[in-house]
């Protein structure tokens, strides 16, 4: 892939980066939806979509707030998706690609919580040079503030997009040709781990907030309903 074309999945890694804290925090950064949009950007919806479903689950037990640091699942997923698309293409088993790509962006979303720590320090360093203009309440600092940061989140997303597509894709090269297993085994493999981390994240919530046992019961009895309906 040259630059050019992989320029586009840069750019939506920077604006789905943007969600994760700095704006519009508008929850298109989950993996589902990020996963799925660089898909549908790279031609295959459904293969985004189907990364994106195992991610989610593994992504159910982060909280993005605070100062803790947290994987970053929007440019991950972004480069996830991608490469899910780019591996089924190539040939290679469902599987496989799932794996693979998987294992990217989990890889993606741990360098990327580190990227988030980089940034917050550099803002921190913008905003002590300007305490005094802050301190007057100039509000021309504010904005001027606000938009460094969001464009170095922006810039952070892209950059980590990017580079993970980049390193990823001779090392896909590589494994590609070599990958071979029991689908059973992998797919069986992949739900278990992924369902233990998504029920440890749900009895984490439930024990932490009041009544959110019965709400997700509730939801989950419309869910089955629906789906028993349609």
């Amino acid at each position: 892939m040259t630059f050019a074309e992989l320029l586009p999945f840069a750019i939506l890694g920077g604006l789905l980066g943007l969600d994760v804290v700095s704006f519009p925090q508008a929850m298109i950064s989950r993996p589902l939806v990020a996963a799925t949009l660089a898909g549908a950007l790279a031609g295959d919806a459904l293969a985004g979509f189907m990364v994106g479903a195992l991610l989610e689950l593994v992504a159910l037990g982060t909280l993005p707030f605070g100062a803790s640091r947290y994987p970053e699942w929007g440019s991950a997923s972004v480069a996830g998706g991608v490469m899910h698309v780019w591996l089924l293409r190539s040939g290679l088993a469902a599987d496989g690609a799932l794996v693979l790509s998987a294992l990217i962006t989990l890889l993606t979303a741990w360098a990327g919580g580190i990227s988030m720590v980089w940034l917050r320090r550099l803002n921190a360093r913008w905003a002590r040079r300007s305490l005094v203009s802050l301190e007057a309440g100039s509000g021309r600092t504010v904005l001027r503030l606000q938009a460094a940061g969001l464009t170095a989140d922006f810039l952070r997303g892209m950059i980590l997009s990017l580079g993970a597509m980049l390193l990823a894709t001779p090392a896909l090269q590589l494994l590609s040709p070599n990958w071979s297993s029991n689908p059973s085994v992998s797919i069986v493999l992949l739900a278990v781990v992924a369902g233990s981390v998504a029920v440890f994240a749900c009895w984490r919530l439930f024990n932490a907030v009041p009544r959110s046992a019965l709400l997700f019961s509730g939801g989950l009895a419309i869910a089955l309903l629906l789906m028993w309906i349609a």
